[in-house]
């Protein structure tokens, strides 16, 4: 049998969660025995070097995703690999433009993580159309497009005329063997040393400090919460809000039990030993620190953004889903989860489908590519 040939276009600009899961679906592609090159637009951030040791790295290094449209109509010209899948929007764009001057066969599948119509919802309508004009263009040109939910399936399809057979709703690669296995290391923070849930209720955030997270408004409502029983809250991540959310948290009165801890390579000991996980977000695609939460069987809430968050947790039935931005909502919606948590065994059995075999095997379905070997009897 002839080993397929995989070839994968993305950039790596950061410690974000795209180039984890692009990791976590490159690990999966290996282990079913696909041969993969990947594509590099840009090489930053600590996850290149996590990169899976069996995948040809090809470094394009280019200044914008435009300039790297030579090398890879090149590239698709001479390897003529079996698909190709581009991993974010502007790779999306090249891996057409460049298959049409290849002149190649090649199978393009575009992945879309976030949802587009909410992430622009606070830009002007030009602003929305010079972003949506590309996708109107270019996005029916692709064999399929792989969303993260089905809203963002529906979005993209409304925004971009896109059948909605075109699109395949594919559960993100959270749930990777070693996530449970570096759970179990030690939290190493003073409200968690023990690793197990303490008698005052540790809340926990994570996410990059931007206006995304909206964790300004976490602060208030847990300033709230505070203030009706004592609890602490901890926000792992970096960003450029920082200076801003540190001075709120003395402007409320509760700086003392706030730590913004920064980034943690390893977040997910005290995401075990939290009392409660909170997503505090204004939009996301499907938000996957949400869904690590719950295979760790820690307690949630989130609120309603597009897109995840409802149908992650059932409709609110596995976890309080509130208004975005309504700080006394999200209290209330604290309170209530710390006061009768949802049990572990239901929150795990709810995100089984976002393992990285299911993921992985899923994505090669919707490539068009068989893998070689036998799910049954390979160990990843």
């Amino acid at each position: 049998m002839t080993t397929p040939r995989l070839a994968v276009l993305v950039s790596y600009t950061g410690d974000g969660g795209v180039e984890k899961m692009m990791n976590h679906l490159l690990r999966g592609f290996v282990d079913a025995g696909v041969q993969v090159d990947l594509l590099l637009l840009k090489a930053r951030g600590g996850h290149v070097e996590d990169i899976p040791a069996e995948v040809n790295v090809i470094r394009l290094d280019a200044r914008t995703s435009l300039l790297a449209l030579p090398a890879v109509t090149r590239y698709l010209r001479r390897q003529s690999p079996d698909a190709l899948l581009a991993a974010k929007d502007r790779a999306g764009r090249v891996a057409l433009r460049a298959r049409r001057l290849a002149r190649v066969p090649t199978r393009i599948v575009l992945r879309m993580g976030m949802h587009l119509s909410g992430s622009l919802a606070d830009k002007t309508a030009l602003q929305r159309w010079l972003r949506y004009r590309p996708v109107r263009r270019l996005y029916p040109l692709a064999d399929a497009i792989v969303a993260v939910a089905q809203p963002v399936a529906d979005d993209l399809a409304r925004i971009g005329g896109i059948p909605s057979k075109r699109f395949r709703v594919i559960a993100n690669p959270v749930i990777s063997p070693s996530l449970i296995a570096r759970a179990e290391e030690a939290a190493e923070h003073p409200w968690l040393e023990a690793g197990t849930r303490s008698e005052t209720p540790v809340i926990l955030a994570v996410g990059r400090l931007r206006p995304q997270k909206d964790f300004a408004t976490l602060l208030r409502a847990f300033a709230l919460l505070h203030a009706r029983r004592p609890c602490r809250l901890i926000i792992l991540g970096e960003g450029p809000e920082r200076d801003r959310l540190q001075g709120l948290t003395r402007e409320l009165g509760i700086a003392d039990h706030v730590d913004l801890a920064g980034f943690r390579s390893n977040p997910y000991p005290l995401m075990r030993a939290a009392s409660l996980f909170v997503l505090s977000s204004r939009f996301e695609g499907s938000p996957n620190v949400l869904v690590e939460a719950m295979a760790l069987g820690t307690p949630v809430v989130a609120t309603d953004c597009p897109s995840g968050p409802r149908d992650i947790l059932a409709g609110g039935r596995l976890g309080p889903l509130v208004p975005m931005g309504d700080t006394s909502a999200l209290a209330e919606g604290m309170a209530r989860g710390l006061e009768a948590p949802i049990e572990p065994g239901l929150l795990q059995q709810a995100v089984a489908n976002y393992t990285v075999e299911t993921s992985a095997r899923a994505y090669l379905e919707a490539l068009g590519i068989a893998p070689t070997t036998n799910p049954e009897t390979h160990t990843p």
